[in-house]
Formats: C-alpha cells, sequence, structure tokens
C-alpha cells in the first residue's frame, strides 16, 4: 500500500476503499441496463465481469486492513452504508431516475444498523 495512506487510520483506509470498490461494483451491477441495453445478456456480463475485477481489486484489500481492527459485523454494516451512499447519486445521476423519499427512509434504517453495530466499540 502507498505510504501515505497508511498514515490515515484504519477504518478511514477502509472506507476510501470501500467507496471506490463501490463505485466500480454498481457500475459492474447495473452500469449495462443503461449503456449496454442493445448488447446480448453475455456481453453485458464480460463487460461486467472486467468491471467487477477492479472492484475486487480494492474490497479484497480494503476489508483485509479493516479486519485488523473491526469484527466482520462491522466490515458489512461499513459497507452497506457506503454501498447506499454511493448507488443513491448513481442511480439519480446516472440512471436519470427521479429521488425517492424512500432512499432517505433507508438511510435511516442505515443509521440505526450503524449505531447498534458500533455502540460497544470503544
Amino acid at each position: 500500500m502507498i505510504a501515505w495512506f497508511q498514515t490515515f487510520p484504519t477504518w478511514v483506509q477502509t472506507a476510501i476503499l470501500l467507496t471506490a470498490s463501490n463505485v466500480f461494483m454498481t457500475f459492474a451491477w447495473y452500469g449495462h441496463l443503461r449503456s449496454l441495453q442493445g448488447k446480448a445478456w453475455f456481453v453485458a456480463a464480460a463487460v461486467s465481469w472486467g468491471i467487477a475485477l477492479f472492484e475486487y481489486l480494492l474490497q479484497v484489500p480494503a476489508n483485509r486492513i479493516g479486519a485488523t481492527e473491526l469484527s466482520l459485523a462491522q466490515l458489512k454494516i461499513m459497507q452497506e452504508v457506503i454501498t447506499l451512499l454511493v448507488f443513491v447519486p448513481f442511480v439519480v445521476l446516472y440512471m436519470k431516475q427521479p429521488m425517492k423519499l424512500d432512499f432517505l427512509w433507508a438511510a435511516l434504517c442505515m443509521l440505526g444498523a450503524v449505531y447498534f453495530i458500533f455502540r460497544n466499540q470503544g
């Protein structure tokens, strides 16, 4: 890992890598619905698989770094919160779908999950 990156706290390193990983994951899973709509499914699958490689190149080190100080449950909740934070702008800005109040309710539920998973930390 790059030396300056290692100066950040473990949870920050993990969050940065998971966020970058999620950007690739979101495009791999859903980007083809817009950009490859007219192509055969196996073309979309191959392109998505290629994008997903970059997701894994970031996600695996993120989880290895995070697991040094966080529990698996904490890593999973962090991943899910980051997924929502990446997915909502993707849906609205890239997929051109309307913002829904349900996104707010989902975010509030995730905040509850964060509270319960991290409350005994420290």
